[in-house]
């Protein structure tokens, strides 16, 4: 039917939004509910939310599939005689005019449609199912460059095949925030990679540099392209800085007084802590005198340093594999990063069994009494980050949390507890939403005051890398021995340090 079938089946989902908006506006044809209408409208919006999402993604499929089949047409049409380059660029302009996109944006539209439709099976069957958002289709096309098809294919199915041989855990992708699936999809890349991350991470090093961005309303944007250990290590000494400012006389937020103590770290020389992140708050609202910035006379400025958590297989500290470490916050960093950072000072150590199967966490060793302290590093294997959905906030911002409250018969232990970031703590004490139970190695979902449950993202552990030569087991090695301690043939070892 070409054109007319076209015609009319925009046609009819015109017709069902228009029904979809008159049900939102309350106006439909019945009430969600008679009973109660204002809680069915209530409920009713989230269904239409959910329809929503998975329409939006089915449409993005349309979108990239109708976007790779006129370039392929209109290569053809255009014949041989017209440069690879003209052909291409007259091709975004068009994609470009009919969907209101910049001549980059269009490009890159084209770009990721071209490699999620010929390149990614998995992803595009996933949009076209309606489970996968284009932000992370997108996200998996960016991921997948420069991979060999083998590794594309390789990571498409960790994520999006069930049946891999080792599946990602936790809640599936698609109902992952886009960018917390970027930071499991990098993690896994890293791991994965064909060249090892030793040699990419020498190519970024050389290519680290400051970026200077002008903005609207007088702003700028200033950032630097940094190692991921200093870049970690500089952004917890900001937390840590702007939250010992903080107090009863404090008017500003902890976000504009990390951006307070930057400035005037780049700014200032000399002055104490306090005073200087007083110094460069301008006269605006929320702004307080230098005179009442003091730091409390118990934290000295010198005190503060920065705080860096590594998680780095035994064997890979001891330099007999290269396997990748991850640091807190960030990912994989090269083992040479990760011994640097343990042999200038590593505040503590904790030892830690791993199931070789999968490189879970079985245990942590405690070398003290205080049982809480051990629970609470414990926390931090297990989540990695806040548990709460999409929250990427660090391990070492959070704080831990009964699930079933101690005074309602809840015990002090690993699987009655979670780890929830200050604003996620808040929440759950002043809010309808509650923490699901958890286990030694699960952190808990969430439900919301809807009633609606989401899952958790889990950490994504991988099996261990052993020394080449070496059985499948724990190795009769001194230095092994002396780092990890000793153990049966079924366990491995990661060291786990807390950096001050």
């Amino acid at each position: 039917m070409g054109k007319a079938a076209v015609v009319g089946a925009l046609a009819d989902i015109r017709a069902a939004l228009a029904v979809l908006v008159a049900e939102v506006d309350g106006c439909g044809a019945e009430p969600f509910s008679v009973a109660d209408p204002l809680a069915g409208l209530a409920d009713g919006c989230l269904d239409v939310l959910a329809g929503v999402r998975e329409v939006e993604a089915r449409v993005a499929g349309l979108k990239a599939r109708a976007a790779v089949a006129f370039a392929d047409a209109a290569g053809v049409v255009a014949g041989p005689g017209v440069p690879v380059v003209a052909q291409e660029m007259a091709v975004a302009a068009e994609v470009g005019c009919v969907l209101a996109l910049g001549p980059r944006a269009a490009s890159s539209f084209l770009a990721t449609s071209q490699a999620v439709v010929k390149g990614l099976p998995r992803t595009a069957a996933a949009l076209n199912d309606g489970t996968l958002s284009w932000q992370h289709a997108t996200v998996m096309a960016d991921e997948t460059a420069g991979l060999d098809a083998a590794g594309a294919a390789g990571l498409e199915a960790h994520f999006l095949d069930p049946d891999a041989p080792d599946p990602a855990r936790g809640c599936a992708v698609g109902e992952l925030p886009a960018h917390r699936f970027r930071a499991k999809a990098r993690v896994w890349r890293e791991r994965h990679h064909a060249a090892s991350i030793k040699q990419r991470h020498a190519k970024g090093v050389v290519d680290r540099r400051v970026e200077y961005r002008p903005d609207r309303d007088g702003m700028a944007w200033l950032a630097a392209y940094l190692p991921a250990d200093q870049a970690a290590a500089g952004w917890n000494r900001l937390t840590a800085v702007a939250r010992g400012v903080q107090g009863p006389g404090e008017a500003r937020t902890l976000t504009q007084l990390r951006a307070d103590v930057f400035a005037t770290s780049l700014l200032t020389v000399g002055l104490s802590t306090g005073q200087a992140a007083g110094r460069n708050a301008g006269p605006g609202e929320g702004c307080t005198s230098p005179d009442d910035l003091e730091r409390p006379a118990d934290v000295p400025p010198d005190a503060v340093r920065a705080q860096v958590l590594v998680t780095v297989p035994v064997f890979s500290l001891l330099g007999l594999t290269d396997e990748a470490a991850v640091l807190d916050g960030y990912g994989p960093i090269p083992a040479s990063m990760a011994r640097r950072l343990v042999a200038e000072g590593a505040g503590s150590f904790y030892r830690v069994l791993v199931d070789p199967r999968d490189g879970a966490p079985l245990e942590i060793g405690r070398a003290s009494y205080r049982v809480g302290k051990a629970m609470r590093n414990w926390l931090r294997l297990r989540d990695g980050k806040c548990p709460f959905p999409g929250c990427s906030n660090s391990s070492l911002d959070t704080e831990a949390d009964h699930i079933l409250a101690w005074a309602n018969g809840g015990t002090t232990g690993v699987s009655n507890l979670g780890q929830p970031c200050p604003k996620h703590h808040r929440l759950r004490h002043t809010t309808g939403w509650k923490p699901t139970p958890a286990s030694k190695t699960e952190p808990p979902g969430w439900t919301s005051p809807a009633g609606r449950h989401y899952h958790s993202e889990h950490q994504d552990w991988q099996p261990p890398v052993w020394p080449r030569g070496w059985p499948g087991g724990i190795p009769a090695h001194p230095r092994v021995n002396a780092v990890a301690g000793t153990g049966g043939a079924n366990a491995t070892r990661r060291i786990y340090c807390l950096r001050r």
